[in-house]
């Protein structure tokens, strides 16, 4: 028997709750990696940070479970650009083969992991 779905929802919502909250403490983290193209970096990173620790709680809430997946989903495709700028910035400030490169490479497929793993939790 596995770990049922409700424990997975506890540590989905803290992982979004306390990755939002560090959007507050250290946005510099995230303004770095948001790409050109995107307007206003500093208002997007607390935006993003508000959204995530929302999610995080309504994940948390049966009234509220399935928007707040939805919105979560919605999230990590949306910062999804984030992650391949910083991958692009790793690269060349670091080379490819350096570790963080190697990191951030792998980090990309792992979006779509998270990404069931909330509808796993929360939609299913």
């Amino acid at each position: 028997m596995g770990i049922s779905p409700e424990i997975h929802r506890y540590i989905i919502a803290a992982a979004f709750v306390a990755v939002g909250i560090l959007h507050f403490i250290k946005p510099q983290l995230f303004v770095r990696i948001v790409p050109d193209f995107v307007p206003y970096h500093l208002a997007m990173v607390y935006i993003s940070g508000i959204a995530e620790i929302l999610g995080g709680i309504g994940i948390l809430l049966t009234q509220t479970r399935s928007l707040a997946a939805w919105g979560l989903i919605l999230l990590l495709l949306a910062v999804f650009p984030a992650n391949i700028n910083m991958t692009v910035m790793s690269v060349k400030e670091t080379g490819f083969t350096s570790l963080y490169s190697i990191v951030t490479i792998l980090r990309l497929p792992l979006q779509f992991v998270l990404i069931y793993w909330v509808y796993w939790a929360c939609l299913r």
